[in-house]
């Protein structure tokens, strides 16, 4: 997993509450258990039309955020069903990081297991990052793990908060595969141990 320290980027207004995990990505691009790929999928039924064209109104579609790093959303971000697709899908596009007030229980697990940062802010501080978020691509934001803060285009910063383990794992880039692999040493030790005293297993 890639290591997350210090994301730098455009982010794109999305102001929209309860923003499930099917209008992340429907449930025709599910049939899929790879991780690439799903980024044209994401948000499929507000970015194209029925015939297929792109739906010029929708924030990604518009050239200021179509390489957007971040996404500032509305309340309730990821709930629904649990589908792990919506995060592959999230960084698939290239989005890293998801700031809102409140996440889906299980969307919010999903993310930290794929490299995505969900933060958490209070709602005065979601409406200062609307803000800078609307100025477009001319106004980037800074999402800085180790020091917990989100640094906007004018010098503003807003602190947030995340558990001690989940930021130990997003700045080594440590998935689940990647905890177990960190006792590899171990691991070694004791299946040689093991095949010393039980070689019959």
């Amino acid at each position: 997993m890639e290591k997350f320290t210090i994301l730098e980027g455009v982010a794109a207004p999305l102001r929209v509450v309860n923003v499930d995990t099917d209008m992340i990505i429907p449930k025709q691009y599910l049939k899929t258990i790879k991780r690439t790929g799903l980024g044209k999928g994401l948000f499929a039924e507000k970015r194209y039309r029925d015939d297929g064209s792109e739906n010029p109104d929708f924030v990604l579609n518009q050239p200021a955020y179509r390489k957007a790093k971040i996404l500032v959303a509305g309340d309730n971000f990821g709930c629904g069903s649990s589908r792990e697709h919506a995060p592959w899908a999230l960084a698939d596009f290239g989005i890293r990081c998801v700031i809102s007030t409140s996440f889906g229980d299980i969307f919010y697990n999903n993310c930290f297991k794929n490299g995505i940062l969900p933060i958490r802010v209070s709602p005065e501080d979601l409406e200062k990052l609307f803000d800078d978020a609307e100025r477009g691509a001319n106004a980037t934001l800074t999402i800085d793990l180790e020091k917990q803060e989100i640094r906007g285009p004018d010098g503003g910063r807003v602190t947030f908060e995340i558990e001690e383990f989940r930021k130990h794992c997003l700045l080594n880039g440590l998935d689940d595969i990647g905890l177990t692999m960190v006792k590899q040493t171990h691991i070694d030790s004791f299946e040689s141990k093991l095949k010393a005293e039980r070689p019959w297993v």
